[in-house]
């Protein structure tokens, strides 16, 4: 169904109220003495999120030794007749994101942090396993989400990833690659770019998370906010529409995306 829009003044606004609901999470989770799964994507529309949920949990003194940070996808190259990670330490790298620009950022102020062995990815050699350890783990709490500004991809899923898609390999398509020069400008041109991708599906994200939040920020995913406002179902054309899908979910915008001007 239709998911209605908040729509916030500013990027920071937005990141900051969603960190808050995020802390609350984390809090309630550890004093139920539950671990909190932790839905999170690489890239540039996540990043002031992250940075102000690190400073919502110096303020409040949170441990998270109980949390896990699953991530969506990794970039892969071919590796004898399957596919591996690339190097934890490329640039492009979501291992590295999620090491420098997640736990790192959400340790520096915890009262314990993130545990190394709970910063999760799916395993290329065996995509399907990571929908297994996501319900064995209860499932994901929280899954922020973000919408290509060209294509509507969600993760690494492409246009046309059918509703029913789990964790696997992709080939990215081509506008998704072009998004990500803009989110790693180590990237000299196109061709630098891998090819494939190991990502979790459409059915991972809306089968198996709680709570779905979907940010769009900056006047250049107004295309986006417009297709995801208008669906009221998920649309293979544009895979982040699988925000409609969710049980709990909300799209956040800031007026940017929205074409409001500011107040």
């Amino acid at each position: 169904m239709a998911v209605a829009v908040t729509v916030f003044d500013d990027a920071g606004s937005l990141a900051a109220d969603l960190a808050g609901q995020i802390a609350d999470g984390i809090s309630g989770a550890r004093d139920a003495g539950a671990r909190y799964v932790l839905g999170c994507p690489g890239g540039r529309t996540p990043r002031l999120t992250y940075l102000a949920l690190s400073r919502e949990v110096r303020r409040r003194g949170l441990a998270l030794d109980h949390v896990v940070i699953a991530m969506m996808d990794d970039y892969v190259l071919p590796d004898g007749d399957g596919f591996a990670h690339v190097a934890a330490d490329a640039h492009f790298s979501c291992r590295r994101f999620a090491r420098e620009e997640i736990a790192a950022v959400l340790n520096g102020g915890a009262a314990a942090p993130v545990p190394e062995e709970a910063v999760w990815f799916p395993d290329p050699a065996d995509p399907a396993a990571y929908d297994g350890r996501l319900e064995q783990a209860g499932g994901i709490d929280l899954f922020l989400l973000a919408s290509g500004g060209s294509d509507g991809h969600v993760a690494f899923n492409p246009p046309g990833a059918p509703r029913d898609s789990r964790t696997r390999i992709v080939r990215l398509a081509e506008t998704t690659k072009a998004d990500n020069l803009g989110t790693f400008p180590g990237f000299a041109d196109l061709a630098e770019v891998p090819g494939h991708g190991v990502t979790v599906g459409i059915d991972t994200i809306a089968g198996l998370s709680r709570r779905l939040v979907l940010v769009v920020t900056g006047a250049h995913k107004r295309e986006a906010l417009r297709r995801i406002s208008g669906a009221d179902a998920y649309d293979p054309g544009w895979p982040a529409t699988v925000v409609t899908e969710g049980a709990d979910a909300a799209v956040y915008a800031d007026r940017a995306a929205a074409g409001r001007p500011a107040p």
